[in-house]
């Protein structure tokens, strides 16, 4: 997905020990996945809460998703902030910060007397969330050569493993030991397993070094715009699908609610349609390579828009399941398109920051996406309206898609073999 998301550790300096694409390397992949998968927990148990904990302060459901809203900028501003401190002092510092942050902001969530108390708690767990996402990614893209982009792809698919088994085990330590102790179970189980995968994989990495990436290959598609204009379109466009993909992600469980199934059908709808999205990110990597980066983002756009609107005309239980599959089965890709588009069609000087930014706006839009779709639930005591606002973001991202796809046109120099977004 992100293959330039940070700059290399050490710089223009061969690895002496450690072959890319090893089972070394692999080893390690796995280590880092299993990181993000329990380190993301951060992203989904606040979406599995808000029914409950806006009961518990008696307050709107807007005020509760305010949560979401600053748990992903957070989310977004750690991601800068460990990529930093990645880049300057390794992998492992960035990781046992992020450790001590979701450690103690899952305490203080569950010690939580106030609405405001909670919400800020989750600011703070989106900053430790951070560091599993991004920096690993890049961590990621030093340990391997030929199979780069399935293996930034698979560490990526980290969050979306964690969206697959944390809501049915949060769910259900909700209706054992409440939401508070929940919050308290989280913190053990993280700081517990977190801090020996990492001590795994600092023996694992040891003292190698990486490659950096001042040869990379050119860019492979030509716009025909600057790259500030493509960087603003491309952020209007992350924006605009993130706004949409919200809508599911973040109130699919109060909506089951809503509707009589209850949290846990909504906790479980969650979850199958974060397995579909781990089919659906790694798979995007696959069709990016044959058809590009530009037409698997309109592919997945197209189809998440799909899927949208069958929302609107069905809310039976087994539907429900059944698009919320489909839902995860049509927007996994879509995130990591975003980066494959500005590794082909900008500088590799540049891509590191180009795709920072890109990455930060589809964060903003998750946020508020999630923020505005309970308002509008507040304003019309219903979700049909927050789908179609859905639908309608979505179908603007569709439109910047569609012009980028026109104006596309493929540079007569070839990738470099082994070249991979």
């Amino acid at each position: 997905m992100v293959r330039a998301v940070h700059a290399p550790n050490h710089p223009g300096q061969i690895p002496e020990t450690f072959t890319p694409d090893s089972r070394q390397a692999w080893v390690r992949l796995v280590i880092a996945l299993l990181i993000g998968s329990i380190g993301g927990v951060g992203m989904w148990a606040v979406v599995v809460v808000i029914p409950v904990v806006q009961t518990e302060f008696a307050a709107t459901r807007g005020a509760v998703s305010l949560a979401f809203t600053l748990m992903m900028f957070g989310f977004g501003l750690g991601g800068v902030i460990a990529g930093k401190i990645t880049d300057k002092f390794g992998i492992v510092p960035a990781m046992a910060i992020s450790i001590a942050f979701l450690g103690v902001a899952n305490v203080l969530a569950g010690l939580s007397t106030q609405l405001w108390q909670f919400v800020a708690a989750y600011f703070l767990i989106g900053l430790g969330t951070s560091a599993t996402f991004a920096p690993l990614m890049a961590e990621a893209s030093h340990w391997f050569e030929r199979y780069r982009g399935l293996a930034v792809t698979i560490v990526a698919s980290g969050n979306y493993v964690a969206g697959t088994m944390w809501p049915p085990l949060i769910s259900a330590g909700m209706q054992t030991i409440g939401w508070r102790y929940t919050h308290v179970g989280i913190a053990l189980v993280c700081v517990s397993l977190m801090t020996i995968l990492v001590l795994v994989l600092r023996a694992q990495i040891g003292d190698d070094k990486v490659h950096d990436h001042a040869n990379a290959p050119p860019p492979q598609v030509d716009l025909r715009l600057s790259t500030n204009t493509l960087t603003v379109l491309l952020s209007i466009a992350s924006i605009s699908c993130c706004v949409a993909m919200a809508m599911p992600q973040v109130h699919i469980v109060a909506y089951c609610g809503d509707l009589g199934y209850g949290v846990a059908r909504g906790a479980e709808m969650l979850s199958l349609m974060m397995a579909c999205g781990i089919v659906s990110r790694i798979g995007s990597g696959y069709l990016a390579d044959k058809i590009g980066g530009i037409r698997t983002l309109l592919v997945g756009a197209l189809a998440q828009g799909f899927a949208l609107v069958f929302y609107l005309f069905f809310d039976s239980l087994t539907s429900l399941y059944i698009i919320s599959a489909m839902f995860g089965l049509f927007q996994g890709g879509i995130v990591p398109s975003y980066a494959i588009i500005v590794r082909e069609a900008m500088p590799a000087s540049e891509a590191a920051t180009r795709v920072g930014i890109v990455i930060f706006a589809s964060v903003f839009g998750m946020s508020f996406g999630g923020w505005v779709s309970g308002i509008i639930f507040d304003a019309t005591g219903s979700y049909a309206a927050a789908f179609a606002n859905g639908v309608a973001w979505n179908a603007l991202n569709i439109g910047i898609v569609v012009t980028l796809l026109i104006r596309s046109r493929m540079n007569p120099a070839k990738a470099e073999p082994g070249f991979a977004t």
